[in-house]
């Protein structure tokens, strides 16, 4: 079996949940600032990605981090061009812990329109997946956000996010289809109603043989994506966390059958520059634990 057909045995047949590790540089200094490493300690981007690089490799080579539990870790751009004790990221991620690497690849969003960002223009994008398939990376993941219930602006973020998926798919790659819906939604139920049935009819337009994954807002009915979940052309359906804390999210995530967790925030809470390895393994332990348990039922 070549490593793909074993990637996707592995989402198909194996427990366990995707750790997000895909903070990009809007976003890095938020996630420094949380791991005990404040604004002030890097003086340009290189070294603010050196630093968040680190923190990443240190959750990577952590023992407690590996493919038992974990099905996958969606990856920076700039984490993917980077090495993990001498391997290139993806490469380690796979042949020493059994992790499948997943690329995050959208450039951010544009400004709302119609209750909703859609995601920016990717002029390079084919140039990207080229690089990603040669770097050993099994799927892409890209977000938009859906802030108010209505119709037209949620059509729009699904056809933009199955035109790129399909992109992605000619590419050999697996996408992640990653529609969020802001969980400050005032009537978040309503968007989740109308974004699962965008999102139906246009799984059921792809042919046979096409796969993506889905990742998902955890929602306020339980169970409402099963259909996503058991419709051929998906091979996993996964939630993010949202800004809900771990414990409530994972308390959510438990609700829902055969949905598994794709958290990034709630995976790190805890985590500081300044543990030690002892601990900071324990911590880590401890929050894979309790998301693997929420992603199992």
């Amino acid at each position: 079996m070549s490593n793909f057909e074993q990637q996707t045995a592995k989402f198909r047949n194996q427990a366990g949940f995707i750790a997000a590790l895909d903070q990009s540089g809007g976003s890095t200094p938020k996630a420094l600032k949380l791991y005990g490493i404040p604004e002030g300690n890097w003086s340009n981007d290189a070294e603010m990605m050196d630093l968040i690089h680190a923190m990443r490799s240190r959750i990577i080579t952590s023992p407690s981090f590996g493919g038992n539990r974990i099905l996958a870790a969606i990856l920076f751009e700039a984490t993917m061009d980077r090495d993990i004790k001498g391997r290139p990221t993806a490469e380690y991620l796979w042949e020493v812990k059994k992790v499948v690497p997943i690329l995050k690849v959208d450039k951010g969003l544009v400004d709302e329109a119609d209750g909703v960002q859609l995601m920016k223009a990717m002029p390079d994008l084919d140039k990207l997946l080229a690089k990603a398939k040669a770097k050993g990376i099994f799927g892409t993941k890209m977000r938009s956000v859906i802030k108010q219930a209505n119709p037209a602006g949620i059509k729009a973020v699904v056809d933009q996010q199955f035109t790129v998926g399909r992109q992605i798919i000619a590419a050999g790659l697996v996408p992640i289809i990653e529609p969020e819906v802001d969980i400050k939604c005032p009537d978040k139920a309503k968007a989740e109603d109308l974004l699962k049935a965008a999102i139906l009819s246009e799984l059921d337009k792809l042919p046979e043989g096409q796969l993506v994954m889905l990742k998902l807002t955890l929602p306020e009915q339980d169970n409402l994506y099963a259909e996503c979940i058991r419709h051929p052309r998906v091979l996993k359906v996964v939630a993010l966390s949202g800004g809900y804390s771990r414990d409530e999210a994972n308390k959510r995530l438990a609700r829902q059958h055969d949905m598994v967790a794709s958290f990034s925030r709630a995976l790190t809470e805890g985590l500081s520059a300044q543990q030690t390895d002892a601990e900071f393994d324990a911590a880590l332990d401890a929050a894979i634990e309790s998301i693997y348990q929420a992603s199992k039922t």
